[in-house]
């Protein structure tokens, strides 16, 4: 029971109940049981397969399963009983290690080439807060990797203080304090495959001479050693696969000589966009079809590699003699041709290369030339990068990104908001392992050598049923006064599809006044055009009917709708920066028709 104090002479009380199964839980358990008490393993084997779609369960995890929950509920390691009660299953149900909405492990075929992926990308992943004057450090570099990001950057710039010719990482044209470019480099050998087997790239925006260069050269080779993935010839024709591999790291940059001649910034401050720099907003806030607003968005071109202007501070004395042994470790080539965005998107049959776009030039490329740019990532990489005005670390829409076939949406890992929660939310796919197989439609033409394109506006190919039963958990992991100082929390559940605009729609639940565990019982529909592009996001707030006061935020999770597992599922709800609550979680049903 908890109570809150309303004056000095009043209290009201409150008690945190449990609530009974939904009726969905309990019609579902006297259909499987039989006789409407137990549910035997046998009996959790046929509700599997023929409700849940488990195709590949075994009965001997139906009895692992049922052992776990008797152990978990009874608290008794060997119960006597071997069957579920109608409590039992409900809890079974509600456990979001048991009864997950995706799966937990690698279920793509990852032995594709490496541009047949989105991967998991950083943006200046030294730096600890904003753009501007924050640290600059390796434990950024650590936690996105231990995370499951893929992508990690790194600018490099020469000490000018040092006769020693030391190496920083740092954001270069700022107030960034340094680190040290080798103590980036050990941590991420130290921590490259804590999470996941699949190969790290390391993009370097290298501001060096070529003896600096050669020197970064040996940093790598005697770091990294064996590990490094460097390719015995010149130009590969296409790229190997994740699974090929395993376990090695990629260098990326502009040969020497390509960043001799084209030196272009990443941004053009006098065509920075003027829209919203935040993305911290509620979900009320934006428009659903965020997404077309881009599409039909004509802005300026950009196409760069470098952070910064060279007028805006002083370049090394950069020589025409480029280190040869710098070029050798070259993994994944990144540059641009000479000429417009028409011959950037060129698709070259005997060479791979990475191509990046600022947010502002996929958002001129996706209007003009957005068919070009699919076909571009077919078997090219392309990596798109936030504005420079993005000075607080906030992120962009990555779906424009993603529509348009980009591997490399590089994201700021160190914020929060709805675009990061997307984000996290995508990379949560394939057992997290950092790299999500991109849909057929991103990587084929057809008959007639068309390929996708995200503007043109297609029929409804799948209906998504999404039913909201109810919540639990706030109460362990929140202050009885976080929501609310004389009440326990008014909460209400959001869901929205993310996806192409045709399919970007939202809707949500009543609100449940005073419930630690509200229960809605309320069911939705979504219509979806490309389902292979559309990621469910659920948010959990707290109504504040306080004026000028925004609604508590009470958790969040984003679902690619192509890694939903049909049927009743335990969903586990996150932060704000993306951690998982360790006990909040929503109990909800999903059907595809």
């Amino acid at each position: 029971m908890g109570s809150y104090s309303v004056c000095i002479c009043f209290r009201r009380r409150f008690r945190v109940l449990e609530e009974a199964p939904p009726p969905d839980v309990v019609r579902t358990f006297n259909k499987f049981s039989g006789d409407g008490t137990h549910l035997s393993p046998e009996q959790l084997l046929r509700f599997l397969v023929e409700e849940q779609g488990e195709q590949g369960v075994t009965l001997s995890e139906c009895e692992s399963i049922v052992q776990q929950v008797l152990d978990r509920r009874h608290h008794i390691a060997r119960f006597t009983r071997h069957s579920l009660s109608l409590d039992d299953f409900h809890h079974f149900l509600f456990s979001t290690d048991l009864n997950p909405p995706m799966l937990s492990k690698v279920n793509h075929d990852m032995t594709a080439p490496l541009s047949h992926y989105f991967i998991y990308t950083g943006h200046n992943s030294y730096l600890t807060g904003n753009q501007l004057n924050s640290d600059c450090s390796n434990v950024p570099i650590i936690e996105a990797l231990k995370r499951g990001v893929r992508v990690i950057e790194l600018d490099l710039w020469p000490d000018s203080n040092s006769r020693k010719g030391a190496i920083h990482v740092k954001h270069g044209g700022t107030l960034t304090p340094p680190v040290d470019l080798l103590k980036c480099l050990k941590s991420i050998k130290e921590h490259a495959f804590e999470t996941s087997p699949y190969p790290v790239v390391i993009t370097l925006e290298d501001h060096l001479t070529s003896d600096l260069q050669a020197k970064v050269a040996q940093m790598l080779s005697e770091t990294f050693g064996e590990v490094l993935y460097c390719p015995e010839e010149d130009g590969i024709k296409e790229l190997p696969s994740p699974e090929k591999l395993m376990k090695r790291v990629i260098i990326s940059t502009k040969p020497p000589k390509e960043y001799l001649e084209d030196k272009c910034p990443e941004d053009d401050q006098n065509n920075l966009s003027n829209r919203k720099d935040s993305d911290d907003s509620s979900w009320d806030d934006e428009p659903v079809n965020d997404t077309a607003d881009i599409l039909n968005n004509d802005k300026s071109f950009d196409i760069g590699e470098q952070s910064h202007n060279a007028a805006d501070y002083d370049e090394p004395d950069l020589k025409t003699n480029v280190a040869p042994e710098y070029k050798r470790l070259i993994g994944l080539h990144a540059g641009k041709p000479k000429g417009g965005l028409k011959e950037a998107l060129k698709v070259e049959a005997d060479k791979i290369r990475r191509l990046s776009l600022s947010e502002q030039g996929l958002e001129k490329a996706a209007k003009s030339h957005g068919v070009d740019v699919v076909r571009f990532t077919q078997k090219n990489i392309l990596r798109i990068y936030p504005k420079g005005m993005r000075v607080n670390s906030s992120n962009y829409n990555p779906l424009i990104g993603w529509m348009h076939g980009a591997q490399m949406v590089a994201f700021n890992m160190q914020g929060h908001g709805k675009n990061l929660s997307l984000m996290h939310g995508m990379f949560r796919a394939n057992g997290g392992c950092g790299y999500v197989k991109k849909p057929d439609l991103l990587l084929k033409a057809s008959p007639d050598n068309h390929v996708f394109d995200p503007k043109v506006k297609l029929l409804a190919k799948k209906i998504l049923r999404v039913k909201v039963y109810m919540g639990d958990g706030w109460h362990l992991d929140f202050k009885k006064t976080h929501f609310d100082s004389y009440s326990p929390p008014d909460f209400y559940t959001k869901v929205r599809i993310a996806g192409v605009p045709a399919d970007a729609t939202k809707k949500k639940t009543a609100v449940k006044d005073n419930k630690w565990t509200p229960f809605w019982n309320e069911e939705f529909e979504f219509s979806l055009s490309v389902p292979e592009l559309a990621i469910l996001c659920i948010e959990v707030r707290d109504k504040d009917d306080a004026p000028k006061k925004k609604d508590g935020f009470g958790g969040q999770n984003c679902l690619p709708v192509s890694e939903i597992r049909p049927g009743i599922r335990a969903v586990p709800l996150y932060s704000r920066k993306g951690v998982k609550y360790p006990s909040v979680k929503l109990l909800m049903r999903f059907e595809f028709v």
